[in-house]
């Protein structure tokens, strides 16, 4: 005969409910490998079923807005003026002549400030792009701007920042704080040491950049070679943006 005792304590056991169910194990310290995988994969997923082929990435504050002022509403204005320009000569509207694959597609941290102004630029054009957001203690929701569905959350920054440089064929980065420093710094690294092919960077406000930071402290101390700061450029126009870019060797 069946057994007819009570089972309710094993069905209802952490143990036995499936592990792709189980929120309280999928967050376990254990399995922190594993939600590194998930956040790797979920995107790559969207953005191969989209036909993003490359990107180009923008970085900047999440601070400024249209209607600071002065030099902060400039630079809002110039990352949207470059988000068009790029989009409609980049080839991120061009997929037809493509193979269908949309290339040097708008991509930022999703968030506001400059992000949005680039996402912005791209909507403005017609074009996709991509907004690779963060969680944050303090909430940071996705601008309005980006392509809904290559609009995506992280909860880790390093596999955010992969997604930002595995595609990227340039990098613009306009005038920001510890975050957009930190972007800077880490393809500038990844590009010194090789283990990233040729991009072309732009740094947009040379005098914003060069007060800011002093590169050439880095050389008189030895620190880096003259010839890494060969590895970017300033322009202070979205024009002369794109210009540099195309001078540089970006990828068509």
């Amino acid at each position: 005969m069946p057994d007819s005792k009570d089972v309710s304590a094993q069905l209802t056991s952490p143990s036995y409910t499936l592990p792709a169910m189980d929120q309280d194990y999928l967050l376990s310290d254990s399995n922190r490998g594993v939600r590194f995988l998930l956040e790797y994969s979920k995107a790559e997923e969207y953005l191969r079923a989209a036909k993003i082929e490359s990107t180009i990435v923008v970085f900047g504050s999440a601070r400024f807005h249209p209607d600071d002022g002065g030099e902060r509403t400039h630079w809002y204005n110039t990352a949207r003026a470059f988000g068009k320009l790029a989009s409609l000569n980049g080839g991120a509207l061009d997929a037809d002549n493509n193979g269908g694959l949309h290339r040097n597609v708008i991509a930022t941290g999703g968030g506001p400030g400059i992000m949005a102004a680039a996402n912005q630029g791209a909507l403005d054009a017609g074009a996709p792009s991509i907004g690779f957001n963060i969680t944050l203690p303090h909430e940071q929701l996705p601008n309005p701007y980006t392509t809904p569905e290559l609009t995506f959350q992280f909860h880790y920054f390093a596999m955010r920042k992969m997604h930002l440089a595995m595609r990227a064929n340039a990098l613009v980065v306009f005038p920001g704080g510890f975050g957009t420093m930190d972007e800077l710094f880490e393809i500038l690294t990844l590009r010194q040491t090789q283990k990233m092919s040729h991009v072309p960077i732009v740094l947009a406000d040379e005098s914003y950049w060069t007060s800011a930071v002093n590169f050439d402290t880095f050389i008189e101390h030895g620190t880096i070679d003259r010839e890494d700061v060969d590895l970017f450029a300033f322009a202070d126009t979205a024009q002369s943006i794109w210009q540099t870019l195309i001078a540089r060797g970006l990828k068509m």
